[in-house]
């Protein structure tokens, strides 16, 4: 049976993400006739063309991108045993501690209910909770950083993940309480999206920001500042309102879709603490 080794993958998945030698070869802190031969044994090894390769540059083959994705999760799961295995040895038990991702700022109540709930159940473990960003939930499930998460379909993909759905709700756009807009009783998506005066907040999605006008949130409390200060607006899951200042005002979305939350885990997790936390989860 043939097998790549991760050093392997990563040549690979730098020659595939550049599709440049020179470029991946940069990336990766070594000269490029020694990546291109790298690359070359793992096509023969397998057996097939990884990378169409022309005067115009270099092109991923059918297989290459089936390398490609499957490398990417082959690495993540390799990083996430490494974490996981290193809070282990340093916390003595992963019975005793659990790391939960969560957007900052949704399911405020929800997350308060949880913890309160788990923590007075028999034998339960420490939960540090590591707030995140729009989306950085699923990466930091993947790549080990975190035990469990509380992810929103459907803005977080849930492919991979066991999970289980705790509660649905409507979207609010959140807004400087002095302006016009949020005197009105509902808004729409097209309202939220259009106001000259008030650009969309924008937050990084796998580390990139999307384009337009509005502020790049780098935290929660730097986009309660702006929307306080009239200089952006953000749309949230209903249950944000409990982190609402006294300078916000939120206005339903009537247009908007359903949030789903849902707490997700690991597939293959074997872990007693998670196993304690899900079934008080989804007793919420």
């Amino acid at each position: 049976m043939e097998t790549l080794e991760t050093r392997e993958l990563r040549y690979f998945l730098a020659v595939a993400e550049e599709l440049h030698f020179g470029r991946a070869a940069e990336r990766l802190g070594m000269a490029q006739p020694p990546l291109s031969r790298a690359i070359q044994r793992i096509e023969r090894r397998l057996g097939v063309s990884l990378l169409d390769r022309d005067r115009r540059g270099v092109a991923l083959t059918t297989a290459g991108e089936m390398l490609l994705h499957e490398g990417r999760a082959a690495l993540d799961a390799a990083s996430a045993a490494a974490r996981r295995t290193r809070r282990a040895g340093l916390h003595g038990s992963d019975r005793n501690r659990l790391v939960l991702a969560v957007k900052a700022g949704a399911s405020h109540e929800l997350l308060h209910k949880l913890l309160d709930a788990y923590a007075a159940e028999p034998d339960a473990a420490e939960i540090e909770v590591l707030p995140s960003g729009t989306c950085e939930q699923e990466g930091m499930l993947r790549d080990g950083r975190a035990d469990a998460a509380l992810m929103h379909a459907p803005f977080n993909s849930l492919a991979g993940f066991d999970s289980e759905e705790l509660m649905t709700e409507g979207q609010i756009a959140i807004l400087p309480a002095a302006h016009p807009l949020a005197a009105r009783r509902t808004l729409t998506l097209a309202d939220v999206t259009g106001i000259p005066d008030l650009p969309l907040a924008r937050w990084s999605r796998h580390g990139v920001y999307p384009p337009g006008p509005g502020p790049e949130i780098h935290d929660q409390t730097q986009l309660a500042q702006l929307i306080a200060l009239g200089r952006t607006v953000a749309v949230y899951p209903d249950s944000a309102r409990a982190w609402l200042w006294a300078e916000h005002a939120a206005v339903p979305l009537s247009d908007a879709a359903t949030v789903v939350t849902h707490i997700a885990w690991p597939a293959h997790s074997r872990s007693l603490a998670l196993a304690g936390l899900v079934r008080t989860a989804t007793r919420l």
